[in-house]
């Protein structure tokens, strides 16, 4: 294929721990596997859209929304210690071992709701342009870290950098997450599993209303909420 492939891995085990099944439960009307699936399809930035995945329901699952399966991802890369540059580094090799040459690589979670066509097409241009070994997606923290502070046993505030108590929120330096929705890589750096956070990687920054973590079945129903809420506003897309 003239100029290699652009391969989408949609890492998605079966062994979800703090939510049983979460790869493939029940987000307002299907799987929310279905999401990622459809909106990478959608986007037209991928030559194969694939799932790695150590489990047939979720491989059949997967397959009913348009994406490939082509192998079941081994088991020493589908337990919970599993890295995803490992699982994105399997499956660039299992296509490299059919003869296939990997332009770019990307993976997106299979937990991602929100994600949208245009971020992934918009996120990509970045990565061409940056020529970074990685461009992912980020959200900026909803308060400065910088004022963070714990509860200690006695069940008191300490804070981590009191020298901040009395700087104002808006004098202090912004402060990003991973987004966990996608990362663009170029092959030989999932290969190489070069850390995404480096000075090589170039930020996508996505608005706080478009990333929500699901962790938990409280992030869970916020999520859907979110969704709803975002989907009468038009804000998906």
């Amino acid at each position: 294929m003239k100029g290699g492939l652009k391969l989408c891995v949609i890492p998605a085990r079966g062994g979800s721990q703090r939510i049983p099944r979460k790869n493939i439960k029940d987000f307002l009307g299907k799987p929310i596997i279905a999401y990622s699936i459809e909106t990478a399809l959608k986007s037209g930035c991928f030559d194969k859209v694939i799932v790695s995945t150590d489990d047939e329901e979720i491989a059949e699952i997967s397959r009913q929304y348009g994406a490939e399966t082509p192998f079941i991802r081994p088991a020493e890369l589908s337990d919970a210690f599993a890295g995803t540059l490992a699982v994105i580094k399997h499956a660039i090799e299992w296509f490299e071992a059919q003869g296939e040459v990997i332009e770019n690589a990307f993976c997106l979670y299979a937990t991602a709701p929100f994600v949208q066509t245009a971020s992934l097409q918009e996120a990509f241009k970045q990565f061409q342009t940056t020529q970074a070994d990685y461009c992912f997606s980020v959200t900026e923290f909803a308060t400065p870290i910088q004022r963070a502070f714990k509860i200690t046993p006695s069940n008191h505030v300490e804070m981590f950098h009191p020298e901040n108590f009395t700087i104002r929120s808006q004098d202090l330096e912004p402060a990003y997450h991973d987004a966990g929705q996608f990362y663009w890589g170029k092959p030989s750096a999932f290969k190489q599993q070069i850390p995404v956070y480096s000075n090589n990687a170039s930020p996508y920054r996505l608005p706080r209303y478009l990333v929500q973590d699901l962790d938990t079945l409280e992030d869970w129903k916020r999520a859907e909420l979110m969704y709803q809420v975002l989907q009468q506003s038009g804000e998906l897309a």
